[in-house]
C-alpha cells in the first residue's frame, strides 16, 4: 500500500464531523494542506457560533444545526472520536462510497518518513495515568517525547508541527487511544502497544462487549516489538493472539505477582522485567521499588503499579535503560481526581478517586484500601453493581450514596452486604456532597478511609467528574482543622 503524504489532501472535499477539540484541529490541518472543509455538526450553541466563526475567517465552512446531511461532494469525512458508528452522516457516507476515519487515522498518514515512533496505551481504565508515566520514563532515557491522543493534546497538531521552528523532532510519542478513536483509524501500526484492562464500558456506542473488544484489540494490529498484556484478565492475552502483527513482535506480559519469562511483575516489593533481558528463562532486571511510584503519596494502590509495569514494558521495547524506569516513575506525578489523598482529620483519611466513574475503576479503588466508607453513585450509564458490592463488601464500614442512579447501588448493597450502613442522600444539587462528606465523616473511625469512588458518571449533578472531586475536596476543606 502507498504510504498517504500530506500533498495527497490538496483539494480533497472533505467533512470534518464535530466542532470539539479534534475536529477544530483536524479542520484547520487539513485547510492548512489545501483540502477543501466543511465542519458540520448538530449543535449551534453560542460556545459553537464563536469556534464556526474563528474557522470561517480561516476559509473553513462550517454548518451548525445539522450533523446528519453529508454535503455534496464529499471525498472523505472525518470524524470526531464520539460520533457513535450508526449515525444518519456515516450511513449517508457508506451510500455514497465515501470513507469515514477519525483524527488518530489523520495523523498516522500525514507521519513523515523518519517521523517519530508511536507507544500506544488504551484500556477500560488506566489509560491516562499509564501514557503519563510513560511520558515520564521515557523523558528520564533522554529521548524528546510527549503524551497525547485522548490525553487531550491533538495528535494531528504534534504530528504536523514536528520539527518547526527550530524545535527539536520527537523520537516517540505516548500515545492514549480510546475505543472510539481505535475503530476510526483502520492503518494505524504502532511501534508496541499494551491493552491494560477489559470490561464492559460505552457499549451503548459499539453496540456490544464484542464489538467494544474487537475496537481496543484494534491497537494490537501491525505491531513491530511488543503487544503488551495484562496477565490477570486474560481477554487482553487474547486480543494479541488474535492480531496480525510483524514477524518477530513479541507478546509480553505484565503481573502484580512473580513474572514469567517474557513477562514484567514485582517481586518483594521490586519491579522486575524478565522480558527485555538475554537470558529470560533465568535472570531478571530489576527496575524500581514500588515505592518508586508517585513517591510521597503513600503505598501506591494495586492498579496504580499495573500501570506501572505497563509503562515500564512499553519503554522496554523502545529500548529504555532500567535506571531510566526508575527515575521516570520518581518524577511522576498523578493527575487530579486519581486516587488522590486529600487529608487525613481525626484519624480519618480522605481520597479523591472522582475519575471512578465506572465499575471497574471503583473496583480496584476499593480495593487498595482496608476499611472504607464509600461515597457512591451518579450516572450508571447501564451499569449494574451487584457484583462489584460482592467483592468490596467485607472492605466497607458505610456507604454514602448520592446521585440518580443511587437506587441501583443501594439495591445491590441490599443483597450483598445488608449489615452495611447506608446513608441514601435523596438530593442531585451539587451541595449534597458537602453532606455526603459530614455523612461519611459520621461513619467513619480512626484509620479508616473515605474514598469518593462513585462508579458512576458525574453529569447528573456536576459538569464533569473534576468539578465533582473539587466539590469533595472543598466539602473536606469544611471539616475541622487537620491534624498537627
Amino acid at each position: 500500500m502507498t504510504t498517504p503524504s500530506p500533498a495527497d489532501f490538496a483539494g480533497q472535499r472533505i467533512t470534518v464531523a464535530g466542532l470539539g477539540v479534534s475536529g477544530i484541529s483536524a479542520a484547520r490541518a487539513l485547510a492548512g494542506l489545501g483540502a477543501h472543509v466543511t465542519v458540520v455538526d448538530g449543535g449551534d450553541s453560542e460556545k459553537q457560533q464563536a469556534a464556526a466563526r474563528e474557522l470561517e475567517a480561516d476559509g473553513i465552512t462550517v454548518r451548525l444545526g445539522d450533523g446528519a446531511t453529508l454535503p455534496a461532494g464529499t471525498d472523505l469525512v472525518v470524524t470526531s472520536p464520539g460520533w457513535k458508528p450508526d449515525g444518519p452522516l456515516f450511513a449517508a457516507a457508506a451510500a455514497a462510497g465515501v470513507d469515514v476515519v477519525g483524527d488518530v487515522e489523520i495523523a498516522w498518514r500525514l507521519r513523515g518518513p523518519d517521523s517519530a515512533a508511536w507507544l500506544g496505551v488504551t484500556g477500560t481504565n488506566g489509560k491516562t495515568t499509564t501514557v503519563r508515566m510513560l511520558a515520564s520514563i521515557l523523558a528520564a532515557e533522554g529521548l524528546h517525547t510527549t503524551a497525547v491522543g485522548n490525553i487531550g493534546t491533538p495528535i494531528i497538531d504534534v504530528v504536523l508541527g514536528q520539527g518547526k521552528d527550530g524545535e527539536r523532532p520527537y523520537d516517540v510519542l505516548a500515545v492514549e487511544l480510546s475505543s472510539y478513536q481505535l475503530h476510526w483509524a483502520p492503518s494505524l501500526r504502532a511501534h508496541s502497544a499494551v491493552v491494560l484492562n477489559l470490561a464492559p464500558d460505552h457499549l451503548d456506542w459499539h453496540g456490544s462487549m464484542q464489538a467494544y473488544a474487537a475496537d481496543k484489540g484494534r491497537i494490537y494490529e501491525g505491531n513491530t516489538v511488543a503487544c503488551v498484556y495484562n496477565a490477570a484478565d486474560k481477554a487482553t492475552e487474547d486480543l494479541v493472539r488474535e492480531a496480525d502483527v510483524e514477524e518477530g513482535c513479541r507478546a509480553i506480559g505484565f503481573t502484580l505477582g512473580t513474572p514469567g519469562p517474557s513477562q514484567l511483575g514485582v517481586v518483594e516489593g521490586i519491579l522486575v522485567d524478565r522480558a527485555f533481558v538475554e537470558n529470560r528463562q533465568q535472570q531478571a532486571q530489576e527496575l524500581a521499588e514500588v515505592s518508586d511510584i508517585a513517591p510521597g503519596s503513600g503505598t501506591p494502590a494495586p492498579h496504580n503499579i499495573a500501570n506501572a509495569l505497563a509503562a515500564a514494558a512499553l519503554a522496554r521495547a523502545f529500548g529504555v535503560r532500567p535506571a531510566a524506569v526508575r527515575d521516570g516513575l520518581r518524577a511522576f506525578h498523578p493527575e487530579a481526581h486519581r486516587i488522590q489523598h486529600i487529608a487525613d482529620r481525626e484519624g480519618v483519611t480522605y481520597i479523591d478517586d472522582s475519575k471512578a466513574t465506572n465499575t471497574h475503576a471503583a473496583e480496584a479503588s476499593l480495593a487498595a484500601y482496608e476499611h472504607i466508607v464509600w461515597i457512591a453513585g451518579g450516572l450508571a450509564k447501564g451499569a449494574t453493581f451487584d457484583e462489584l458490592v460482592q467483592k468490596s463488601a467485607a472492605r466497607l464500614r458505610g456507604v454514602v450514596l448520592i446521585g440518580a442512579d443511587r437506587a441501583l447501588i443501594r439495591e445491590a448493597l441490599a443483597r450483598h452486604a445488608p449489615d452495611v450502613p447506608v446513608v441514601d442522600l435523596d438530593r442531585t444539587d451539587t451541595g449534597a456532597m458537602s453532606e455526603a462528606v459530614r455523612e461519611a465523616t459520621r461513619l467513619a473511625e480512626p484509620g479508616d478511609t473515605v474514598l469518593l469512588a462513585p462508579a458512576c458518571a458525574s453529569m447528573d449533578m456536576f459538569v464533569n467528574y473534576n468539578k465533582r472531586g473539587e466539590a469533595f475536596a472543598d466539602a473536606v476543606g469544611e471539616l475541622t482543622a487537620p491534624d498537627h
